[in-house]
């Protein structure tokens, strides 16, 4: 599983222009079984996605599609972990 933190390194004005495109994507990145979870960080200075895939590889090739990364509005940090505890609701999606 993994954490992914978008830190925005251009002006809001521009991550505006391009969130409609961004949202797109996370609907497909959804739709692939990537997505777990995502919003964005409190005080608007980038966003968190929790992901799943096959390997880091992958997800790194599918973020490669978004947006804001092709574009140059966000910087990503990915972090990969092993679940040790998880809400029952999420019982065969991360386990």
């Amino acid at each position: 599983m993994f954490a992914v933190i978008l830190s925005y390194v251009r002006p809001l004005e521009e991550v505006d222009q391009a969130l409609a495109a961004h949202r797109a994507f996370l609907a497909d990145f959804y739709a692939a079984g990537f997505g777990i979870a995502s919003g964005r960080q409190v005080g608007r200075t980038g966003g968190v996605i929790i992901a799943t895939a096959p390997s880091r590889a992958a997800l790194e090739a599918e973020l490669e599609k978004d947006p804001f990364k092709v574009k140059g509005l966000a910087q990503y940090d990915i972090y990969e972990f092993t679940p040790t505890m998880t809400h029952p609701a999420l019982k065969g999606v991360v386990n």
